[in-house]
């Protein structure tokens, strides 16, 4: 069995991650230049001024997608291109840009599929009050219409935020990414209300700009599954997957405080509970405005843990074993994730489903025979992939899968020490070289998933 005609076969990348040219045609300062100019914040001082260049050389990466056979690429569009404060002046370069790109993309038959907001916030919003200031989901609905209006019928698929859970959890309750401002709970709670009133506006604007547009929202998750098919595990898993867990370093690293009040309008009773001393001003308005309907729903996925019944009603987490399989990045690897994360989003949000992240950073480089081999990789991808084409033949309305990543990249607070790309990226000269792995996907593409 294959998976659906149209469906769609891709691999993602982020803005601050591959692009470079920091400081190229009218640009605005962003928290990751800054982030990164900060002793200690980045692993050796890395920063991603230049990355993987992919802004001056993306003719040659779009050539190496169509020589994948990618059918669609998940990239973000960097704020500060289009409005290099976040406010105010628009910058005609950026739009410029970004327009003769996706160009370049539909004239291979790569569908584009945009991201608004990964993470890369203009600095001088950050100045005055970032994700807290009151303003910014006006801020942030103008820079998107601006962008999707000057793309016109070009982009058919948004999506407005990836991650959240990162960008306020790790940028605010741990601190370990950008901007690295640790606040109260109080100020985060009202940083994530911001982000899905920023989230709503952004979908009611598109949709008044056309109904051609096709909308999602990509945030992420550990998923919890059952270590058994008992009934009792899977539903203890399932309770555990759509907690609130304030026990974590991240409190804010859950699913339903971030995709409840989109997808049902209502945040989860739980946190409510939990949160309510630090709890902004909440009204029926403002969850009228969050939750707009969308016509997909993404979710980022690249492990979780095992869960039983601890027949009591609630749930035990199962503690990895000694010796159990990890990435370079030690992240577990855990391919039961891509059949219980996407059925149990599916049954909780009835929305379909796209994973729009899904791979592993690898100890990967050239070889004596000059090619890049990636064996784990390749086997981690099908297992991963074997377990989402079960649940897309059991009726999960699945759309979409993108591997991250199309190409190796500067990851955040690790730099560069680790490489997710299926192409292999030498960041003295730039040359690209595809892995084992990417040719491993083109034929998974080719194949519609059959080879599976």
């Amino acid at each position: 069995m294959t998976f659906k005609k149209d469906f769609m076969w891709g691999a993602a990348t982020a803005s601050y991650q591959i692009e470079g040219s920091t400081n190229i045609d009218g640009r605005g300062y962003t928290i990751w230049d800054d982030f990164c100019s900060k002793p200690g914040k980045v692993l050796n001082g890395d920063s991603g001024e230049i990355a993987s260049d992919s802004y001056n050389r993306n003719k040659e990466d779009v050539s190496i997608m169509k020589q994948l056979g990618l059918k669609a690429y998940r990239f973000s569009i960097a704020w500060s291109r289009i409005i290099p404060n976040g406010y105010g002046a628009i910058n005609p370069a950026g739009l410029e840009y970004y327009r003769d790109f996706i160009d370049l993309l539909i004239e291979n038959n790569i569908e584009p599929v945009v991201t608004l907001y990964h993470w890369d916030l203009p600095y001088e919003l950050f100045k005055i009050g970032g994700w807290q200031n009151p303003n910014i989901s006006d801020y942030f609905v103008e820079y998107v219409k601006e962008f999707v209006s000057f793309m016109g019928q070009r982009v058919k698929y948004y999506i407005t935020f990836n991650e959240p859970q990162c960008f306020i959890g790790l940028g605010h309750v741990t601190g370990v990414h950008a901007p690295g401002t640790i606040c109260s709970r109080k100020t985060v709670l009202e940083m994530a209300h911001n982000v899905l009133l920023s989230h709503g506006k952004a979908v009611k604007a598109i949709r008044e700009l056309g109904n051609e547009f096709k909308v999602g929202y990509a945030p992420t998750s550990s998923v919890y599954y059952p270590a058994t098919n008992k009934k009792e595990d899977i539903e203890a898993a399932k309770k555990a997957y759509f907690d609130i867990d304030t026990n974590q370093e991240n409190y804010m690293w859950n699913v339903s405080w971030w995709s409840d009040p989109i997808i049902l309008g209502k945040y989860p009773e739980k946190g409510l509970e939990i949160f309510k001393e630090d709890l902004p001003n909440i009204n029926q308005e403002d969850m009228d405005t969050i939750c707009q309907p969308l016509d997909f729903y993404c979710q980022n996925i690249y492990n979780g843990k095992a869960v039983i019944s601890d027949n009591n009603g609630s749930y035990k987490v199962i503690e990895a074993e000694k010796g159990s399989p990890l990435t370079s990045c030690d992240w577990p690897v855990t391919p039961q994730v891509l059949y219980w994360g996407p059925k149990f989003l599916y049954e909780r949000y009835k929305l379909p489903i796209i994973i729009s992240e899904n791979g592993m950073a690898a100890h990967d480089w050239i070889s004596i025979d000059g090619k890049v081999h990636d064996p784990n990789r390749i086997d981690f991808v099908h297992q991963y992939l074997i377990e989402l084409k079960k649940a897309y033949e059991e009726g999960i309305d699945i759309e979409g899968y993108f591997l991250w990543s199309l190409l190796d990249n500067f990851e955040w607070e690790k730099g560069y020490s680790q490489r997710f790309g299926m192409v292999y990226v030498d960041y003295e000269t730039q040359k690209r070289i595809i892995k084992d792995s990417g040719f491993w996907y083109k034929s998974v593409i080719k194949s519609n998933g059959e080879l599976l």
